[in-house]
């Protein structure tokens, strides 16, 4: 069985966070130095000094390979690494103080406390990192997971390459939809279903990458299988065969000494995930504290109009179709709200109460959502969530849209792209949630901080409000 488990380390951000420290030690420890010896030091250019020897400390730790995820496994081999570069680092201003006059501000007891401190600084930084290493390998936190979809003679010669090597890689297990005609393992490794299981186990189990090992000349064939695997939130990777395949102008990705065509990326991976996150959670808190008192008025005047509760909860989609509770200002009388929306809201509809018309006409009632924010469930701006049973005309959205689940991709949002650009409300016909998904595929293929608050703009000055809007 595959495990449910945390997600896996990113290689990527580990190194450029102790990237970032190594900068912050060094000139951190500069400044400290300089403020500790006060004695006829010209702090201007030693400044310069401390800055010059930020940026040729960085090069020559790189230079070193002090940056390799690998080692920081290994505490010595970090700390060799670490020496090696900050000896080069050390020699290079020595070099300076002998051929540039101005440079000379690097001798003195500063300057000695200086080079000392940060490298203790960053010695204690690989020590640390070290721990986490430790803990993470015990928890089964480093080390790809990957599926592979095929069992033939592609998925069988990557297999038993990748058993050769030391790649960190975790295979758990191998895809074909052929899966009830073949042996129970290839290579060594489970075949545990067809490409709709891999779609299912991405879904409820944390997977990485997926590497496509089929025959580049079976187009149909893989054409299906990438639209499929474009439902769920994984790196998907072409192995490339004999034949090859013109892609047009894709990027490719090394891994375990093998070369793959990058074919889908995970939305928002890495950084970009970690930056998301904190524009959410930053944006979300500060406008929660503002709206406040808006938030207890709306709840009182929804309290004095009709009886019942002040927040409505609906189950709806969320990242990777989870299902969330999505928060709102109850608009409908008690008796009448309908939880999955098996009738969408109509003009003048009986069920909604006089301030609920008003909520909905303006939006108001999805304000309780910032909740959902703060809380990590959903994003300021991002894909609307759905309800469970609603419907473009008489068929579900995900039977009406093909593919409709790839919007899932990312954390569903207050205000979206689609939503600014007028696509919101009834959805009589299957055209109006086609052109909203389309939206909605774009915003995730396009995201950027700036797109984010270009809608967020749009939507304060009335794009989320309009004649859709009841």
């Amino acid at each position: 069985m595959i495990r449910n488990g945390t997600p896996t380390v990113s290689e990527a951000i580990v190194k450029r966070t102790v990237g970032a420290f190594d900068v912050l030690a060094i000139a951190g420890a500069g400044a400290a130095a300089m403020h500790w010896d006060a004695s006829g030091v010209d702090w201007h250019l030693a400044g310069l000094v401390v800055l010059l020897g930020t940026i040729l400390g960085i090069n020559f730790l790189h230079l070193a390979g002090a940056y390799k995820f690998s080692l920081f496994g290994r505490f010595e081999s970090a700390v060799g690494r670490l020496l090696i570069g900050w000896i080069g680092t050390v020699a290079a201003l020595f070099l300076a103080t002998r051929y540039f006059e101005p440079v000379t501000a690097v001798e003195g007891p500063w300057a000695m406390a200086w080079l000392a401190g940060a490298l203790a600084l960053m010695g204690i930084n690989r020590f640390v990192l070290w721990q986490f290493m430790r803990a993470w390998r015990r928890a089964g936190r480093l080390g790809e997971i990957v599926a592979v979809v095929g069992a033939g003679p592609i998925a069988q010669r990557l297999l038993r390459d990748l058993a050769t090597r030391h790649s960190g890689l975790r295979v758990i297990g191998v895809y074909d939809d052929g899966a009830s005609r073949l042996a129970k393992q290839c290579m060594g490794h489970p075949i545990r279903g067809t490409v709709d299981d891999l779609v299912k186990d991405a879904r409820e189990h944390h997977i990485d990458t997926v590497i496509v090992a089929l025959p580049l000349s079976a187009d149909r064939q893989l054409v299906d299988t990438l639209n499929r695997l474009c439902l769920v939130p994984v790196n998907v990777r072409l192995c490339p065969d004999a034949f090859g395949l013109r892609l047009g102008a894709v990027a490719t990705s090394h891994i375990a000494g093998h070369t793959f065509l990058n074919v889908i990326d995970r939305p928002l991976n890495d950084w970009r995930w970690i930056v998301k996150g904190i524009e959410d959670r930053l944006l979300g808190a500060l406008i929660l504290t503002a709206i406040a008192p808006l938030l207890l008025a709306i709840a009182l005047l929804i309290k004095l109009d009709s009886p019942g509760p002040v927040l409505f909860r609906q189950k709806r989609y969320g990242f990777n179709n989870t299902l969330i509770d999505v928060l709102k200002f109850r608009t409908m009388y008690t008796d009448q709200t309908d939880a999955n929306a098996e009738q969408l809201t109509r003009r003048n509809d009986p069920r909604v109460t006089r301030v609920g018309a008003f909520l909905r006409r303006t939006s108001l009632d999805e304000l309780p959502q910032f909740l959902n924010v703060v809380r990590g469930e959903m994003s300021i701006v991002g894909p609307r969530p759905h309800a469970l049973s609603a419907k473009a005309g008489t068929l579900l959205y995900q039977d009406a849209v093909k593919y409709y689940d790839a919007r899932h991709r990312v954390k569903p949002g207050i205000t979206g792209w689609a939503q600014v650009n007028g696509w919101r409300g009834e959805t009589d016909t299957v055209e109006q949630i086609k052109k909203r998904v389309e939206y909605d595929l774009y915003y995730i293929e396009h995201w950027s901080i700036l797109l984010d608050l270009k809608i967020i703009a749009r939507t304060i000055v009335g794009g989320f409000t309009g004649q859709h809007a009841f």
